[in-house]
C-alpha cells in the first residue's frame, strides 16, 4: 500500500469519527447512527495494519455502545485486534463470541469446511452467506500469525466445549417447542455468552 492510499484510509476513519460526533450532538449525547457507521472503522485501521488505533477505537466502541454486541465480521475483527495487540485471553473471548454469533466465520477464514448443522438461525447475521461477505483469510501474510493462533486455539478444550455446547442447544432449540424446557435452553445459551465475558 502507497503512502497515498494510507492517507486516503486515515482520512476515511476522521470523516466517520466526525459524522459520528455530530450524531452524537444532534441526538444531545446520544448515538442513533442509524447507518451503522460505528462498524466501518476496524476495517478500516486493519487496512493499513493500525491494530493499536483499531484497539482504541474498541475501546470508545464498548464505552458508547455498551449495549451493542456488533455483528459478527466486526467481533471477528476484534478479535485479530487483540491478538496482535497482544491481548491473548481477551482474543479467545472474543473469538468465542465470533463463533457464537455466526458458526461458520472461523472455518471460512481458515479455509476448513463449513460446519453445517441443522440449527436454529433468528437473524441474517447467522447465516452461512455472511461468510461470502469475509474479505480476511488464513493466507493473508498478515495474518498468518493470527491464523496459527486461531487454529490452535479452536482445538482446545476450552473452545471445544463451548463450540459442542452451543451446537447442541442450537440443534435441539430448531425444533423445541415453546414451553419451559424451550425457555430453560434458550436462557443457558444466553448464560454462556455471559461467562465468556465473566
Amino acid at each position: 500500500m502507497t503512502p497515498k492510499q494510507v492517507e486516503r484510509i486515515k482520512n476515511k476513519i476522521t470523516k466517520i469519527k466526525r459524522a459520528l460526533s455530530a450524531d452524537k450532538k444532534r441526538w444531545e449525547g446520544y448515538y442513533d447512527d442509524s447507518r451503522g457507521l460505528r462498524y466501518l472503522p476496524p476495517e478500516l485501521y486493519l487496512k493499513i495494519n493500525d491494530y493499536s488505533g483499531a484497539l482504541r477505537y474498541y475501546n470508545w466502541f464498548d464505552k458508547n455502545f455498551p449495549e451493542d454486541s456488533g455483528f459478527p465480521i466486526f467481533l471477528f475483527e476484534w478479535t485479530i485486534t487483540l491478538f496482535k495487540t497482544k491481548r491473548i485471553k481477551q482474543a479467545e473471548k472474543k473469538a468465542m463470541q465470533t463463533f457464537y454469533s455466526n458458526t461458520y466465520l472461523i472455518d471460512k477464514f481458515l479455509n476448513k469446511e463449513l460446519l453445517d448443522f441443522d440449527k436454529l438461525e433468528n437473524s441474517n447475521w447467522e447465516y452461512s452467506s455472511l461468510a461470502e461477505q469475509l474479505i480476511y483469510s488464513k493466507d493473508q501474510n498478515e495474518l498468518i500469525d493470527f491464523a496459527d493462533w486461531l487454529e490452535n486455539f479452536i482445538t482446545t478444550e476450552k473452545f471445544y466445549d463451548f463450540a459442542n455446547k452451543f451446537i447442541e442447544i442450537e440443534s435441539i432449540l430448531k425444533t423445541e417447542p415453546i414451553g419451559e424446557k424451550r425457555t430453560k435452553l434458550i436462557n443457558e445459551k444466553y448464560k454462556m455468552i455471559e461467562n465468556i465475558n465473566d
